[in-house]
């Protein structure tokens, strides 16, 4: 069956080509209606299935679309699969916020997450004779180091803890601290799984937004909403 006979999707309402081959995801849709009012010329609506905002426009000249993914593993991998699959986008990178266990990671700083940890099971689905390791486009995480380099951002490149639980009861998520792990988020190990199953690119450019070390710097949900420009510029820059 051809991939355009599969579209509009159940979840996205695009026709094929709407969208570019490079698309920003972040979590929140009110995150991709600011980037694409803000960073986008021409921004033109695309989808928007459940109040889920998805842009396409050009950005210094080429096309580029940013659209949300909600929270988690589920979301982001229904997301991402359609896209990839029906819609022909060739790479997605995550602009999302993350919670760090590290001392000298603060608010605003960027982890590029080199692999993706879970307590998920979206790989299990893939019937792997073992335990695989989700892990981005070493192309795009070298050009966003060097994006990171050139505006001065303070960042690191590590892995990331891909969470399905928000509130764990058993309060784990700094166990993950002790084998190196930069930060905890929701998203990237779905991801990075459809990415490596669909032979494409992915990445995930996460600002801390809180802190488990430094909790007095814990943003709002409206300063996670408008103010990582940093990292919005960092993965345009991608594109």
């Amino acid at each position: 069956m051809s991939e355009h006979k599969n579209i509009p999707t159940p979840h996205i309402a695009a026709n094929y080509g709407d969208f570019a081959p490079t698309v920003l995801m972040p979590g929140d849709p009110l995150r991709s209606k600011f980037i694409a009012e803000n960073f986008l010329e021409n921004p033109v609506l695309v989808n928007n299935v459940r109040g889920v905002n998805g842009f396409t426009g050009t950005y210094k000249g080429k096309r580029v679309s940013v659209m949300a993914s909600g929270m988690g593993q589920p979301a982001i991998g229904i997301y991402s699969y359609e896209l990839f699959n029906f819609y022909g986008v060739e790479q997605i990178i995550r602009v999302g916020s993350c919670g760090s266990f590290v001392e000298d990671l603060h608010v605003r700083d960027i982890i590029l997450a080199q692999g993706a940890c879970t307590n998920g099971n979206y790989a299990m689905q893939y019937n792997l004779p073992g335990t695989f390791c989700p892990i981005a486009d070493f192309g795009l995480l070298r050009r966003a180091a060097e994006e990171c380099e050139k505006a001065g951002v303070h960042y690191k490149v590590g892995n990331i803890f891909s969470s399905d639980m928000f509130y764990d009861d058993a309060a784990s998520g700094m166990q993950w601290a002790k084998m190196g792990v930069l930060g905890v988020e929701m998203e990237s190990a779905a991801l990075y799984c459809n990415a490596a199953r669909a032979g494409k690119k992915a990445l995930c450019i996460c600002t801390v937004s809180d802190s488990f070390i430094h909790p007095e710097e814990n943003t709002t949900a409206e300063e996670r909403q408008n103010s990582f420009t940093a990292m919005m510029k960092i993965a345009l820059e991608l594109a």
